[in-house]
Formats: C-alpha cells, structure tokens, sequence
C-alpha cells in the first residue's frame, strides 16, 4: 500500500512531468536573455485591449501596448505621459489635449500619431465589448466618438467629456487597458467585413510598448518579445515567457529546480518552504485586487435580503485568514481595497451559524436550500468555496460546486447563468469609482444593456445606491466625496449580493539572481520588462 504521503509526491512528480513536456523544453537553468514565470493563464479570454478584462490579460497588456498616459512606477497618485508628452484641460472643464511625443513607432514600424489614439477609442467604443464602460464613462458613445476623441489638425489629440469630471478621475479612466493604442494602419489592414481587426487581433498584435506579442496558445503559453522599436528604456529581457502551470506544488518545484525564474500563483505552504531556501526569494505587494462571492438575484431565494445576510455569517473568514490565504490576502470586507480614499477596513461579519440559521428562518427558510457555485479550480478558490459549503451545510444549505477553469466560470458568471460564484475583481484604475461603479452602481439593469458591470450580473437594482454613486463621481471636494462613499458601503454591506472576502497581496517567488520584477497595484502595472538576471 502506497502512504498518502509518499502517493502525493507521486502525483507532483507526475504534473511536474507533465508540464515539462510541453513544447518549451525544461532546462536546468533558464536562458541568460529569457525570463520564464509559471502562472495559471486559463483566465486569458483575449489580448485584444479592446475585449480582455481578465487580470492576466491585464498584465500582458501592460508590457506590451501603450496609452495616452500611465503610473509613475511605484506610485499610482502621480500620472505621467506615455505616448502623451503633455496635456492640458480646456477652461470649460471637459476638453482635454494632449500633445503626442514626436517620432514615436509601433512594433510593425509604422508611425504613431494622433489618428492612431483616435482610431484606438473610435474602436473599443464602436465595437462595446465588456471593457468598454471604462472609457464610455466619460461620455463616449458610437454616435459621438468621432467628434468627442478627435485627432486634431495641429497633431494633438483632443477628448471633450460629457460633464465637468475631477481631471484626475479623467486621467485615472485613460490608463486602462482599452485605451491601448493600437496601429491603425495594421488593424485594418487585417479587418474583415468592417470589423476592426477583431477577428485577426483575436491572436496578433499590434501595439508599440516595450514588449510585444510573439505569441498565445490559450491554455499553454504566452510568449512576449523585446520591441526594439519601444520609445522608451528598451526591455532588459530579449523574451519573456508566461507558462500556464495550474498547481502550486508543480510552481514551486519548478523554480527549485531552475526550470523557471518566477512562480506567481504559490500556497502558503509552498510560500513557507521556498522561505526557508537560500536559492530563492519571496516578493510580495498588497495590490487592488479583491476575491468575493457573489449571489445572484435571478434566483428568488437570493432576492431575499435576509437570505443574502445570513450567507454573510456563513463565511468562517478568521480560518480562511489563518491558512488559505496566509502570505497572499488579507481580510477585506469593503469594495475599496485599502490605500484607496473611502477605504474603511469595516469587518462587521464573522462566522456566526446561528445568527444565520434565524435570519433563514425570517427569509421562509428554516429547512435551508440548495444552490449551485461555480468555482475556478485554482487555490486557494477551491479551499475558500469548500470552506463555505461546509458552514452552509450547518445552517442547511446544500451547496454543489461546480469547478471549472477560468474562463468557463467567468463566462457563465458574464452570461448570468449562476447561483453562486466566487471571483477576483481588480481595481482597474487608482480611483474609487473603478470599484463603486461596478459594485455598487447599475444604472441600466435591463436585459440587454451594454452595461454588464458585476450590479447587472448579480441583478442588485438599488438605484438609490446608483445616484448616490453618479454623485460621488462628480464631487470635486475629497472629503464629501470619502463621505459619500462610506455612506454607499454602508447600504452596499447590509444589503447586496457581495460578500467580500480578502483584498490581495500579491506574492511572487523568484530565483536569487532574479531582480527588477514590479509588482503594481492594477494588473496593468505588474512589469516583467524590467527584469535583470545576474
């Protein structure tokens, strides 16, 4: 009889085996000019800045394709210019220019102008796809996008908003990925049937960053290459390669044996071991990104507001804390993640079974109920909604998890097909609003708006909670403005279908000579282009 013990290291072996056979051979150390990172990619829907929204797409993008203007390194409250060499902001409020740095390239070798950022907003806003509510927000619609985000005669870039916004909020939103520029020449080119390149962007490039798309096999690799076309302070590595390795125990013994140069997705566990050996390092940064569970209103016993609370109480928040999340989240049961203004840290939720059992009880549910949750099979999701389902089964409900890979899950969380799911949210810009628009506001929540933020999923129609949200947005004073969001997270917390459950902290693994990896607070600002290897 095999012990569990020893049949464990077995089946490591075997996935470590595995992964090694791809068609990136395994070497004992990694190239001099290649940066190798095992992480799970099963998230990546598409490298499109005008369709991905997915946190690893998020990063890919972020070394690959540049904007108007970015994130000083290391410090999301100062912006500075990326293709912009400068801006100004029109005395009525809601006319911003910018003036395009002088001699700039795509990858492909074309120009970049005024009429590429053009074409790059005409683009994610004509063809509406999730990301798009990011630059829309502004006041962006098919119907006006050719006048609103214009190139300009003299070869400046000009953005006129719907209303007066705070600039910083304006210049927070054209950070995003979907505000890429993205060479006009080369998308249509490639563009069948009117489509904006969609179909051929599906799987090419074209962006001018410091890296750029080699290549994406979904479910296997992305390969990243230097752009030596890049304005900027060239990529330190020739190559970069993403391998998507699943298991945490599989990360770490790669890295130990040098097969890789960067873990991303590692337990605590494994955490604690690669602490203990002198050949690596941990780097670790508390980021935006938050994981919760959502119920979806769709269902009539989730449309009860008693049900949603007692759900909060089934959550055993201080064991997750303790294990699952120990080295890589904290707690965190507001939608802002902490070093956002408004960010309360406010935990009114503990485990507490009968406090749950008696507000089921009030809902017309004593006898409890049985829901679905759909579940991405990666730690510590997996270890979190097994947590739940075994504190739910105390107070009678019967929770099945559905597991699935990331996009299988999210796209069934997108079409609104779910009971339960539990997700990761990234902040996507340093702004309060990025979270309280989709947490807390939905202005549209018919069935087939455009505006299919994580309110519309969940079908939460508190549109009291959506004005104050608009109003918020508009508030030039900071401290009404934090007033006014404490006010929306105190409704937000009694009342809708989020349980949050822990904000980040995003920890990496590295080998020893390994440095200059940026772990930043949005996806977009995690940069492998840096990385030097001595």
């Amino acid at each position: 009889m095999i012990h569990a013990r020893h049949l464990g290291r077995i089946l490591v072996g075997a996935m470590l085996a595995a992964s090694l056979a791809s068609p990136l051979p395994a070497r004992a150390a990694t190239p001099p000019d290649t940066v190798v990172l095992a992480m799970a990619l099963d998230d990546i829907i598409s490298l499109d800045p005008a369709l991905a929204l997915e946190i690893t797409s998020g990063e890919i993008m972020g070394n690959t394709y540049d904007r108007l203007v970015r994130y000083s390194i290391g410090d999301p409250n100062k912006i500075i210019g990326d293709v912009a060499e400068s801006w100004t902001v029109g005395p009525d409020g809601k006319t911003f220019t910018f003036k395009i740095k002088p001699g700039l390239k795509f990858a492909s070798g074309n120009p970049l102008t005024a009429e590429d950022v053009a074409f790059s907003f005409e683009r994610t806003v004509k063809l509406g796809r999730n990301p798009a509510f990011l630059i829309t927000q502004l006041g962006l619609t098919p119907d006006n996008v050719a006048e609103s985000a214009k190139a300009m005669p003299d070869g400046t870039f000009r953005l006129v908003t719907d209303k007066v916004y705070a600039p910083s909020f304006v210049l927070n939103s054209l950070t995003v990925n979907c505000a890429s520029v993205v060479d006009k020449k080369l998308v249509l080119a490639n563009q069948k049937n009117n489509d904006f390149g969609l179909d051929w962007m599906k799987t090419n490039y074209a962006g001018s960053g410091p890296m750029k798309l080699r290549e994406w096999r979904a479910g296997e690799v992305v390969v990243l290459e230097r752009n030596d076309k890049y304005y900027g302070e060239k990529s330190k590595p020739a190559r970069v390669i993403y391998r998507n390795v699943k298991e945490s125990a599989t990360q770490r013994l790669m890295l130990e044996a040098g097969d890789v140069d960067i873990a991303r997705n590692l337990e605590p566990g494994d955490l604690e071991a690669i602490a203990k050996d002198a050949k690596l390092k941990i780097k670790s940064e508390v980021n935006g990104t938050l994981y919760y569970i959502s119920l979806n209103m769709r269902n009539p016993i989730l449309a009860k507001p008693e049900v949603r609370e007692a759900m909060k109480y089934l959550v055993d928040y201080d064991a997750i804390a303790a294990t699952l999340i120990k080295g890589i989240g904290v707690i965190h049961q507001d939608f802002l993640p902490m070093g956002l203004p408004g960010a309360t840290g406010n935990k009114p939720f503990k485990l507490d079974v009968e406090k749950a059992r008696e507000l089921l009880a009030k809902a017309g549910h004593p006898e409890g109920f049985a829901l679905t949750f759909d579940v991405r099979n990666t730690q510590p999701v997996t270890g979190i909604a097994e947590s739940f389902q075994q504190a739910a089964a105390k107070a009678g409900i019967k929770i099945d998890i559905i597991p699935g890979d990331g996009k299988q899950t999210l796209s069934k969380y997108r079409a609104r097909k779910h009971d339960l799911y539990i997700g990761e949210w990234s902040l996507k810009y340093w702004d309060p609003h990025s979270n309280a628009d989709a947490f807390a506001s939905n202005p549209d929540p018919s069935e087939n708006t455009r505006y299919k933020n994580l309110t519309w999923r969940n079908a939460w129609d508190n549109q009291e909670v959506t004005a104050l949200t608009a109003a918020a947005l508009r508030e030039t004073n900071p401290q009404t403005r934090v007033e006014m969001y404490g006010k929306i997270l105190k409704t937000f917390q009694e009342d809708s279908p989020f349980i949050m459950l822990y904000q980040m902290q995003e920890t990496a693994a590295l080998r020893k000579n390994v440095d200059n990896f940026i772990l930043g607070p949005v996806p977009y600002t995690n940069f492998v282009y840096l990385v030097t290897k001595s």
